[in-house]
């Protein structure tokens, strides 16, 4: 079985009344169970009504507490001086302006919000001085209240940065928002916001690694694809259900992360995700989200099964959106369908039937890669690197079914190189790609031609011609080996 064969994609196999019937049902029932979840959230004392506590500064000072002072922070730390550490006041000013930003606040009205944080090698020391209260529950990374937060120092400079603005993160929502919402959408979007690259002065927050080597320590990719191969992969209905207990371990901060960056970057839902922030004090804040998707929950669940099966560093999510409108009948004649090297899933527009038998031919010269020099390719793929299997640039192919099914069709393709006879065991849409990680589709360029027919009464099936393979030639085999990442 897929890993992710259970539980997407409501209502598939059934169409017509009975279909709208089972989404109306499991669509009222998925709010329900949501709404129970979130008034135990919405039930507890609200952190930005806390008041500010009074600091024995001395005693820090004394116990060798240091503090580092910005213009909306101040950090008290035992962490002896470094360049990267005392740029922290900084890089905090410099967030919160993106914060505003993201979550539609006037940095200009907010000008005099200031927070107090504090960087723990020796919790000792700060539970001694009382900068660590002992009514906090137990925390092994991070833990933000009201207008304070508190973190552990990490192993790697990057992932302490991380865990700085990501408890920064939920500072600003309790303080200024008066809530950070449900934990599927308080840590989803805190792990979205946090992973930044800072580089010579400048701060990008929400930044996508394009390698695991910019990250260290990070492993939010590697939680999703471990889970993946282990049969573990979480739907996106069971991460919108997770209670306040569920982050006491790390992998959910995976999979948190994985579903904010899919919803804030996909073209479809990202106006309806970045709304959520207006209904982020209401106790349906859930019910809310699955209302604004309404009918697209079937193609948001299907579509989150397919990203989750092909996650990489560097995704595009705009560039891997799948069009999952159904295809037409095919003309007598044929069609001729392009197929863009630097996208994800195409939708070919064409509707296959069952049973029948479709001859596939590609054609064409494209680029998978820009590096060294740009890198030619056909339909047969190149044989100096494979990608899951298969060589890569080789042209794939999927039929949807009318009537999805879970796990997606999409998950499975077959081979279709530079020619292949499909033979559909449900009806559906014809999707086509070439074969390349999907954090890897940008340095593509070009397209290829797919002509697809049905076959007439007693043709013979016809594999493709495996003459016509891409050759790497000795020269050049090691330098696009080396420009492209995981080889």
């Amino acid at each position: 079985m897929d890993p992710l064969a259970a539980g997407i994609g409501l209502g598939a196999g059934r169409s017509g009344r009975r279909a709208s019937r089972v989404l109306a049902a499991l669509a009222v029932g998925l709010a329900a169970t949501c709404l129970l979840v979130e008034r135990a959230w919405a039930a507890a004392p609200r952190p930005d009504a806390m008041p500010r506590r009074m600091l024995d500064e001395a005693a820090a000072e004394a116990a060798g507490i240091r503090k580092l002072a910005g213009k909306h922070l101040t950090l008290y730390t035992d962490l002896p001086p470094s360049p990267d550490l005392d740029e922290y006041p900084a890089v905090f000013d410099l967030a919160f302006a993106q914060w505003c930003g993201y979550f539609g606040q006037s940095a200009r009205q907010l000008a005099a919000w200031h927070v107090t944080g504090f960087l723990m090698r020796d919790r000792q020391r700060f539970e001694k001085t009382r900068l660590l209260p002992d009514d906090l529950p137990p925390f092994p990374h991070g833990y933000t209240r009201g207008n304070e937060f508190w973190l552990v120092d990490q192993p790697s400079a990057y992932y302490r940065r991380h865990l700085f603005l990501h408890e920064g993160t939920h500072a600003f929502g309790f303080s200024v928002l008066g809530s950070c919402g449900p934990p599927w959408y308080m840590e989803g979007v805190a792990e979205l916001l946090a992973t930044h690259r800072w580089q010579n002065g400048r701060l990008e927050l929400g930044y996508l690694p394009a390698r695991r080597d910019e990250v260290p320590m990070w492993g939010r990719v590697k939680i999703v694809r471990d889970a993946y191969e282990a049969h573990r992969a979480k739907t996106l209905q069971a991460i919108l259900e997770y209670d306040a207990e569920a982050h006491r371990e790390n992998e959910p901060y995976g999979w948190c992360w994985a579903a904010a960056i899919f919803l804030d970057r996909h073209p479809r839902y990202q106006k309806r995700f970045r709304q959520m922030v207006k209904y982020i004090r209401q106790p349906d804040f859930t019910a809310q989200f699955y209302r604004l998707l309404g009918r697209d929950w079937n193609d948001l669940a299907e579509e989150w099964q397919v990203f989750v099966a092909e996650l990489d560093y560097g995704v595009d999510v705009a560039r891997t959106a799948i069009d999952f409108t159904p295809g037409r009948a095919l003309p007598e004649a044929g069609a001729k369908i392009t197929v863009a090297a630097d996208r994800g899933w195409q939708n070919s527009g064409v509707r296959l039937e069952a049973g029948t038998a479709y001859p596939l031919r590609a054609s064409g010269r494209f680029q998978v890669a820009d590096q060294p020099q740009p890198w030619p390719c056909e339909p047969n793929g190149v044989s100096i690197r494979y990608y899951r299997g298969r060589p890569l640039g080789i042209l794939l192919a999927a039929v949807r079914p009318d009537e999805p099914t879970s796990p997606s069709a999409l998950i499975s393709p077959q081979t279709v190189g530079l020619g292949t006879t499909l033979v559909p065991k449900r009806s559906g849409t014809l999707f086509l790609r070439i074969n390349d990680s999907n954090g890897e589709l940008a340095d593509n360029a070009g397209t290829l031609v797919v002509a697809v027919r049905a076959s007439a009464q007693g043709d013979e099936p016809d594999p493709g011609d495996e003459s016509h393979r891409t050759k790497a030639t000795p020269s050049s085999t090691g330098a696009i080996a080396a420009s492209r990442r995981g080889s």
